[in-house]
């Protein structure tokens, strides 16, 4: 298990499109991966539940983590959230 916390760049926050992205790229890897948000934590794959937890800008987020690529689906999706979206 890889974990990671990170702080949401944009404004918008994990919204629509952002939301959008952050599944295409977890959908990327092999592993399990969820997004924790104070104390609920989501399948970071489906869109209705990164949706669900309203996240917005400058909330800070864990990303977790558990499989074969576990570390590079991590640093992956800590990339994107710092870049706020805009690669």
């Amino acid at each position: 298990m890889f974990v990671k916390d990170v702080t949401v760049e944009n404004q918008v926050g994990l919204h629509a499109r952002p939301a959008t992205f952050f599944i295409q790229k977890a959908n990327e890897f092999k592993s399990s991966i969820w997004v924790e948000k104070e104390e609920r934590r989501v399948n970071a794959k489906s869109l209705l539940g990164v949706l669900s937890l309203g996240i917005m800008g400058g909330t800070d987020i864990r990303i977790i983590a558990d499989g074969s690529d576990e570390e590079e689906a991590v640093e992956g999706l800590v990339a994107l959230v710092k870049s706020g979206f805009n690669d």
